[in-house]
């Protein structure tokens, strides 16, 4: 993994846990040559993340909205930073630059980001690795209530596994280097659809086969009696009225 995108809130919690995370999260990337791809804030835990690993010697790059710039909450001393028009862009380019994404805690923003990563795996449109860091507990109903979408049906046993957890941020990025991509939701679907084309198929064979004993076994009890069209000539085995469907029309008899 080149670069990660790390998703976390803007703001600062009374508790030191959450930046110290993200001062652990931005130092351990930059020390294993991991760049960063985050919000290019320089608030709260955003600004947290990135200023410890430039100062750990790493690559940052942030990527921000106009509207963001424009409130004055860009951070200017990143590697980089990508000013974008709307909060899709933004996303997108998380996407594109990253080579996985790590959630911290956050807010309704990185609720946001968090659930399009899971969602666009689920589809195909990526195959990285997405980590949940449960720092404190903060995760803990969310993690409850993803289990529950699974447990209901809500959540195929296929993407079951499609985030990654842990509590230590050692732990998680072992889990997501490992990362192997899932059966997408459009793989399924085609395989559904061949195999029920496949069994549909079978299905008309095997009642081909059933049609073909049943009407010998009616030849047997009466047979057939053979009648003529006049005016096309046309043979026909005619059984009695019940089995008629199953009679065959013969060719023009010499």
């Amino acid at each position: 993994m080149k670069r990660l995108a790390v998703y976390c809130g803007s703001a600062t919690p009374a508790d030191p846990v959450y930046i110290d995370c993200a001062k652990e999260v931005g130092r351990t990337l930059a020390e294993r040559g991991i760049g960063l791809v985050y919000g290019g804030g320089r608030l709260g835990l955003m600004g947290a993340v990135a200023d410890a690993a430039m100062a750990a010697g790493g690559e940052v790059i942030g990527i921000i909205p106009q509207a963001l710039v424009d409130a004055e909450v860009a951070h200017q001393g990143l590697t980089e930073l990508h000013v974008v028009g709307t909060m899709h862009q933004r996303k997108q380019a998380f996407t594109d630059l990253s080579d996985g994404f790590i959630n911290l805690p956050g807010g309704t923003g990185t609720m946001d980001e968090l659930w399009e990563a899971l969602s666009w795996a689920q589809i195909g449109y990526h195959a990285k690795p997405v980590g949940l860091l449960n720092i404190a507990g903060y995760y803990d109903h969310l993690i409850a209530f993803y289990h529950h979408m699974a447990s209901v049906g809500f959540l195929r046993p296929q993407h079951a596994g499609i985030l990654l957890i842990d509590s230590a941020l050692d732990g998680l990025l072992a889990q997501m280097a490992s990362h192997e991509p899932i059966e997408t939701i459009t793989k399924i679907a085609r395989a559904t659809f061949e195999r029920g084309g496949t069994l549909a198929r079978r299905d008309r064979r095997d009642r081909a086969g059933i049609d073909r004993t049943r009407i010998e076994e009616l030849c047997r009890r009466q047979p057939p009696v053979r009648a003529q069209d006049a005016r096309t000539g046309v043979v026909a085995l005619c059984l009695v009225p019940r089995v008629r469907r199953h009679c065959r029309r013969a060719g023009p008899r010499p």
